[in-house]
């Protein structure tokens, strides 16, 4: 339920093409149901503006198609099933069949994916994936399908590291013209600083759990986005091509 779908609701029971009763069994949704094993929040899209998502990691493929299905006769805006291994995205895309509902994507990301259902309506927003390294590019791929469900048509630039920061350079036009730039990076996560200090959108930096002994599965990254002398960089957790996605639904219109 969000406010749209809320204030049609509404207007219906005003013109008397919905019952009360009708309403009242809609809207006893809200905030969420009860599967049992899981507390649908069908109010986040009006409460946030933003739908819940299943993450996969720790689900039964049942519980990942019931929760699918759930979803998607609760709410009315996109769902997103992150990390999921192929027998959870086949039992949700059966879930969702069964309620009429075609899969839109699927991303994979190496051995997991991202399945989606019922995208928002277009953004027109210019958004930039940028990657330090082809390694990257799980984490980045798992970040544009988000960012695809919740509207928007991000553009992706692959392998532009600072160990060859020319590549970068070479696309300098696109980063000055883009609303929004994820920066996906492992290693020394050198690349967010090197973008926060030549662009005017906002820098969401992802650090990647890519790099050898030293980069300790990501925290080298981790704390060297955090203490980027670029100002005003946003960072999220390690590997969090979800949140970095989220993020930039929270900034831009």
């Amino acid at each position: 339920m969000d406010q749209p779908a809320l204030e049609r609701l509404l207007a219906d029971v005003s013109a008397g093409t919905c019952s009360v009763e009708d309403a009242v069994r809609q809207l006893r949704r809200l905030p969420f149901a009860d599967l049992g094993f899981a507390r649908i929040d069908h109010h986040r899209q009006l409460r946030q503006g933003l739908p819940e998502a299943v993450y996969g990691p720790g689900k039964t493929p049942a519980q990942c198609g019931a929760i699918v299905a759930e979803l998607l006769a609760g709410s009315p805006g996109p769902v997103l099933l992150t990390r999921a291994d192929a027998a959870q995205v086949e039992a949700a895309a059966r879930a969702a069949t069964d309620v009429g509902v075609e899969q839109h994507t699927i991303t994979s990301t190496g051995a997991l994916a991202t399945a989606t259902w019922r995208p928002s309506p277009a953004r027109t927003a210019r958004i930039l994936i940028l990657t330090a390294g082809t390694a990257d590019l799980s984490v980045a791929d798992e970040c544009r399908a988000v960012l695809i469900a919740l509207g928007f048509t991000p553009s992706l630039l692959a392998d532009c590291g600072v160990a060859g920061v020319h590549r970068l350079l070479n696309s300098i036009d696109e980063v000055a013209e883009a609303d929004a730039i994820v920066v996906v990076a492992g290693m020394e996560g050198a690349l967010a600083s090197v973008v926060g200090g030549i662009a005017a959108a906002p820098v969401i930096a992802v650090p990647t759990s890519v790099g050898y002994g030293a980069a300790f599965g990501g925290i080298t990254a981790l704390l060297g986005m955090l203490a980027s002398c670029a100002s005003g960089i946003t960072v999220v957790g390690i590997d969090n091509g979800f949140g970095a996605a989220c993020a930039v639904a929270r900034m831009l219109p």
